[in-house]
């Protein structure tokens, strides 16, 4: 079974999609030769809805950095990653203590004032994007309700290689897209290993709005599933200075599904850095990480051939008969 590799990228308006897609694969590419996997051979594909949002895509020609179309952080070939602090505990404990609180006030049972309204307003502000597919139309193609919009972009790779045996990389608002196609829209269509990287799904009021779309009920202790279709694993990377994952431990957020499978949150130091500035929520950051990059090596080292998964499935029936 060949394997193959989808990307899904985050917030905000990006660069078109050839290069992009180039760049996130050699971001694997330098990940995996990091790691000693060198002349790894997979296929790749990124899902790019950003032309569903924006007209003109951003132009690596564009020098002028006051243009909005100018490429701020493009793919560099970063410093190779040290290991995070070894015992983070006041970062981290800061997080934990900002992530309790706002369980508390978000997943109550009842509103407490307007505390959700001023959270909601203000990350539908800062965060455009994540507002239009909540709430809006695309604003290319007005007549298209974002949301599906954005999703069946990953339905309509999905279907093209559901042959395979797929890992989905989302990155940022990619990581929501994906999860909510996984749970709505393909729920037969068996993914290998998930990935996600400064992810934003233990926000919790993206929580409650994953909670609602599934009709569970809100409160204090309410967790959204783990899709039924991840066969092998989902992996979950932050950097505790990524702003997006103001909540970087997704385990103790999402059940598992019936194959026990659950998020496990690795935090990691994204090291990606342009022009002496750093940014620990870039994509190419992550996909260079060696902790990110073994993952990525395990899943493409799977090799079963037709005879064995046969032999495999014939002697787990075996041992179903003589147990009983």
């Amino acid at each position: 079974m060949k394997n193959v590799i989808i990307g899904i990228h985050g917030l905000k308006n990006k660069p078109p999609k050839e290069l992009l897609e180039k760049w996130w694969k050699i971001s694997i590419l330098d990940g995996l030769n990091n790691i000693g996997h060198h002349d790894a051979d997979f296929q790749f594909e990124l899902v790019y809805w950003a032309d569903l949002e924006y007209p003109k895509s951003r132009d690596p020609e564009i020098l002028d950095p006051k243009d909005p179309l100018f490429i701020e952080h493009p793919y560099i070939t970063i410093r190779k990653a040290e290991s995070p602090e070894k015992e983070p505990k006041i970062k981290r404990k800061i997080l934990d203590t900002f992530e309790e609180g706002l369980d508390k006030i978000i997943l109550h049972e009842k509103r407490i004032g307007g505390i959700e309204k001023i959270v909601d307003s203000t990350i539908r502000r800062m965060f455009q994007d994540l507002d239009v597919y909540y709430y809006g139309f695309c604003k290319i193609d007005k007549e298209q309700i974002a949301q599906q919009a954005f999703r069946n972009r990953l339905i309509k790779v999905l279907q093209k290689h559901k042959q395979k045996r797929i890992m989905i990389i989302g990155h940022s608002m990619g990581s929501i897209i994906a999860y909510d196609t996984l749970i709505h829209e393909v729920p037969e269509l068996k993914i290998d290993t998930f990935i996600t990287i400064g992810s934003p799904l233990g926000f919790p009021l993206i929580i409650k709005k994953i909670l609602t779309e599934q009709n569970i009920k809100i409160h204090s202790n309410a967790k959204p599933p783990t899709p039924e279709n991840l066969t092998s694993g989902w992996y979950n990377f932050s950097d505790l200075d990524d702003k997006i994952t103001l909540n970087y431990d997704l385990a103790d957020d999402y059940l598992p599904n019936r194959q026990n499978i659950k998020p496990v949150d690795v935090v990691i130091n994204n090291t990606y850095e342009y022009n002496g500035q750093k940014n620990p929520h870039k994509v190419y950051g992550y996909l260079q990480n060696e902790e990110v990059a073994n993952v990525i090596s395990g899943f493409l080292s799977k090799r079963t051939s037709f005879l064995a998964r046969f032999f495999a499935g014939f002697f787990a029936r075996f041992l179903e008969r003589f147990r009983s």
